[in-house]
């Protein structure tokens, strides 16, 4: 074992604050990565409090991971010291059930192992995730990342880039295709970058006349204001695909009746409560209301690769670690464009 120094909440009440972590030693098949910077993703705030329930505490959030690598065990042969990787939302899964033979590893149908907050396919070993100076984790898991961008706007796309890569690459997005995001935040202005850049037609639907000039700034065509019922009802059966990246609750109805005939809506947010869908809204247009997940490990290096080819990254605000508690504050209120990240050398 190794003792790295790290940020953990000890209950849902108290504030996250130093803490002693113990990590494996590298195995033949792991690697040992020093963490450069880490995101901080909405579900770290969730789980930290305890919000969907099942928190084990102490609990060391973070799933949005770049770092070098600083030891490698001797089966490891796709990295070398010194390698610039990432690690996402993800460290483990079966890897024999027929998702993750399909890549699928995000859909293990014997639970995946997640980065934090979870137990390794051992069922008894808890993991602890970015919000520490070093990881370990079994090779297959470890991402490639290119230096040509800055590694502290690459962060976040271990988490918001991938949730928002896949589902536009599963449902073959392309140019031409009018694509509208519910929500510009830290999924939806990742949403807006990747479709822009597929040669879509994109739209920020939004409750906020203030994000125009963002909406624009990240690629958006058009912004329409959803509390205008002029507006939504001009926009009905206009959009081949919506992107709905919003948690709070809202009508989904109201966003179904906006698609055209055969239009997804795919929703990467989760309300608190569940939420009455009409079954004409889908009916009547041969709709679809759909849910995506993050992407397999094959799928999101490709997301990587192509993220680095095309220069997206994320928007975000650089913090040290002892500013995470007040960064949670900031993100509950929506203050920030769009996603803070540690720079974890603060932490030593």
């Amino acid at each position: 074992m190794t003792t790295v120094k790290s940020y953990a909440a000890q209950s849902a009440e108290k504030p996250l604050a130093p803490f002693q972590l113990n990590r494996r030693e590298p195995g033949a098949d792991d690697v040992e990565i020093k963490i450069l910077y880490c995101g901080v993703c909405h579900s770290d705030i969730h789980t930290a409090r305890n919000e969907w329930g099942g928190t084990m505490y102490p609990v060391v959030p973070g799933h949005e991971i770049v770092g070098k690598v600083t030891r490698v065990g001797q089966n490891v042969s796709r990295f070398k010291i010194g390698d610039t990787v990432g690690v996402g939302c993800f460290v483990d899964s079966c890897g024999h059930c027929q998702n993750c033979e399909e890549h699928l590893e995000q859909y293990c149908e014997n639970g995946s192992s997640q980065t934090y907050n979870s137990h390794l396919q051992d069922k008894k070993t808890i993991t602890y995730g970015g919000y520490s100076s070093h990881i370990v984790v079994t090779q297959k898991f470890v991402l490639s990342v290119s230096d040509k961008l800055p590694l502290e706007k690459v962060a976040p796309l271990l988490c918001a880039g991938i949730t928002t890569y896949s589902p536009l690459k599963h449902w073959n997005v392309k140019a031409g295709d009018k694509v509208a995001v519910v929500g510009l935040g830290g999924l939806g202005h990742m949403a807006v970058k990747i479709a822009a850049s597929m040669g879509a037609e994109v739209t920020v639907l939004s409750r906020s006349k203030s994000k125009e000039k963002d909406a624009q700034e990240l690629g958006a065509h058009h912004f329409e204001l959803t509390t205008e019922k002029e507006n939504m009802d001009r926009l009905k059966s206009s959009f081949n695909f919506i992107i709905d990246t919003v948690s709070a609750e809202h009508d989904y109805n109201d966003y179904l009746a906006l698609l055209r005939t055969n239009g997804v809506m795919v929703l990467l947010g989760v309300p608190p409560t569940p939420s009455a869908v009409s079954a004409s809204r889908l009916i009547g247009g041969r709709r679809s209301l759909v849910g995506s997940l993050v992407g397999g490990i094959k799928e999101t290096q490709e997301m990587l690769d192509y993220c680095a080819e095309h220069n997206i990254t994320s928007d975000i605000e650089l913090i040290n670690i002892d500013q995470i508690n007040e960064a949670y504050e900031r993100t509950l209120t929506g203050d920030v464009h769009y996603r803070f990240v540690i720079d974890m050398a603060s932490l030593n």
